[in-house]
């Protein structure tokens, strides 16, 4: 494999999938494109959208319980992430069906390899669908309406690099609702500390998203679509240095304005240093580590949810 693109090197593996994942190893050959259409074979997405859900309603629940929401709350929002990822995943195919056929990273996408038709990936879309539509309705009905409010972000997303050089802009609105749906689904309202986790979310995803354009950017320019891998190019650190800063302060401001403490504060601290840690290792030309960085995510978003859990616990043991 080359350091400036990512490539698969296993016939019929996706280029950016885990090296033997459990679907190309054990699911049933008829299901395999399904569930990669639902990027199963690729989990990170589901974490970085799971995190801001994990990490507004522990804190809404350490708010307003000192405790922490009961545990089927949480196995809903994993629910949810896992299949409203990839809901939003098989539309970004749909969408994309054209350009992924002349990018090496995505090439062996079920649809753009024909091994599913156009047909056929609207009807797995709908399923996803109408399994989200079941989760969302568990929870209370200002979280419905708040919830299906996001749609319209995953709808407009898949165009934006079509149109502007920020389309993880709105990568980050989308993937981040969860900040605003946790909070919610805790409390039935909202609070500015679930706008600020938001608000740094949304920073976060520009900054881990840029990371993993860079491995496609050389694709882009020749196919036309825009990236803030490319409006930033040789600046890319800098500009991520800020977007992790600015997340990093957002997600403080969160903390205070919940009023946690000092174990919420050190989880932060240990997802900062996470960041800065991304940072010194940041090759922008070596596609690999840009595919290990963006990944290491999952890790990050832990470090600060750990926090969170771990200030509530001991909340309520003090209390009680």
């Amino acid at each position: 494999m080359s350091a400036g693109k990512l490539k698969s090197d296993i016939a019929g593996q996706i280029a950016d999938a885990v090296k033997g994942n459990w679907v190309d190893r054990y699911a049933p050959k008829p299901l395999r494109p399904y569930l990669k259409l639902a990027r199963l074979d690729r989990p990170i997405g589901s974490w970085l959208l799971l995190w801001p859900c994990w990490w507004s309603a522990a804190l809404a629940g350490d708010t307003q319980l000192t405790a922490l929401p009961p545990l089927w709350l949480f196995v809903l929002f994993g629910l949810g992430a896992v299949i409203m990822r990839g809901a939003g995943c098989v539309f970004n195919d749909i969408a994309d069906r054209d350009i992924d056929a002349k990018v090496d990273r995505t090439l062996e996408r079920p649809l753009a390899s024909g091994q599913v038709s156009l047909v056929q990936t609207l009807a797995f879309l709908g399923f996803l669908l109408l399994l989200g539509l079941v989760i969302l309705l568990q929870f209370n009905w200002f979280s419905v309406w708040l919830g299906a409010s996001s749609l319209i972000l995953v709808v407009i997303y898949p165009f934006m690099k079509r149109i502007t050089y920020w389309p993880q802009l709105f990568l980050g609105l989308a993937f981040n609702w969860g900040a605003l749906l946790g909070w919610s689904a805790v409390t039935g309202s909202l609070h500015p500390a679930a706008a600020a986790l938001y608000a740094g979310g949304i920073l976060w995803t520009i900054g881990y998203d840029t990371i993993y354009a860079h491995m496609d950017k050389d694709d882009d320019i020749l196919i036309g679509v825009k990236s803030t891998a490319l409006r930033f190019g040789a600046a890319t650190h800098k500009w991520i240095a800020g977007l992790y800063g600015g997340a990093a302060l957002l997600f403080a401001l969160a903390l205070f304005l919940s009023g946690a403490r000092v174990f919420a504060w050190l989880g932060l601290l240990a997802m900062a240093l996470h960041m800065l840690w991304q940072l010194s290792r940041l090759q922008t030309d070596n596609a690999a580590r840009c595919l290990q960085l963006f990944r290491a995510n999952r890790e990050a978003g832990l470090l600060f949810f750990a926090g969170i859990v771990l200030d509530a616990l001991m909340a309520g043991y003090l209390v009680g």
